[in-house]
């Protein structure tokens, strides 16, 4: 089950492969950025259990100001996930994700992951030239490969918290994101299906809840549903996570939240 740990289990878990859509349709990546959902100082914090027995992870999702590249600030966006208790005893996880985006306009720059699984290790590196399209790739010591990416593109990280700041969550609505991962360039689909009280031991929420389908290089291999629970405000929390997997479930829980922004 823990093969394929989470490196983003709290966020590329989001864009892991819903339902794909050719690019040729409306991927709105490059829609006019208002960000009232997050910001440097945010850090959240989850528990991870196999269907919410098992403790099996602790995952944090933080923001933190990045240095200004060509005069424009940035945002690192940094996701840490290890594992715990029996599964650190059986089968040790330990990853690391740094992905840097605009500040302003939130797209990808580049993106950092560290993998650590049992004692095999794994690194990626890629970066984002978006005024001439090109991502490079590296994967370990391989060479480098370079792709053509579609404008404003997301990493797979950065895809959650550029979908957090969208303003339209209507029920029935399916919302779509220009992501490039793995050497391809994906049209993303989230499909909003309703809004549920949620209780976490962060809080009592009030959410939306979307629906997505992973088939990404990463997490999940399976072909098994996604289910994220986000505070209905400006801010989009993701305060729940759950992937239906054959054995049961994975499942993200939001335990403590520091630096979040007001509650409007």
């Amino acid at each position: 089950m823990w093969k394929r740990t989470a490196f983003v289990l709290c966020a590329a878990l989001f864009f892991s492969q819903p339902s794909w859509a050719d690019l040729a349709h409306s991927a709105r990546s490059d829609v006019s950025i208002i960000n009232k959902a997050f910001a440097p100082g945010e850090k959240l914090t989850y528990n991870i259990s196999w269907s919410s027995v098992i403790e099996a992870g602790v995952s944090v999702m933080e923001v933190k100001s990045g240095s200004t590249i060509n005069g424009r600030q940035t945002y690192d966006l940094i996701s840490t996930t290890h594992s715990v208790g029996v599964v650190d005893l059986l089968y040790p996880v330990s990853d690391k994700i740094v992905s840097t985006v605009d500040a302003k306009e939130l797209y990808s720059l580049s993106f950092d992951l560290q993998e650590r699984h049992l004692k095999k290790t794994r690194s990626r590196r890629m970066t984002f030239d978006q005024a001439r399209g090109i991502a490079c790739d590296i994967v370990n010591q391989d060479p480098p490969e370079q792709f053509k990416i579609p404008p404003h593109v997301q990493d797979a990280f950065s895809s959650l918290y550029f979908v957090r700041t969208l303003p339209d969550f209507t029920v029935g609505k399916t919302i779509v994101v220009n992501v490039h991962d793995s050497g391809k360039n994906w049209a993303v689909e989230v499909h909003v299906l309703g809004k549920e009280k949620i209780t976490t031991p962060a809080g009592v929420f009030d959410t939306i809840k979307v629906k997505t389908y992973p088939k990404y290089e990463g997490v999940f291999m399976n072909k098994g549903e996604i289910y994220i629970w986000l505070t209905d405000d400006t801010r989009k929390i993701p305060v729940l996570m759950k992937s239906m997997i054959s054995i049961g479930s994975i499942v993200a829980t939001l335990t403590k939240m520091q630096g979040v922004q007001e509650k409007p």
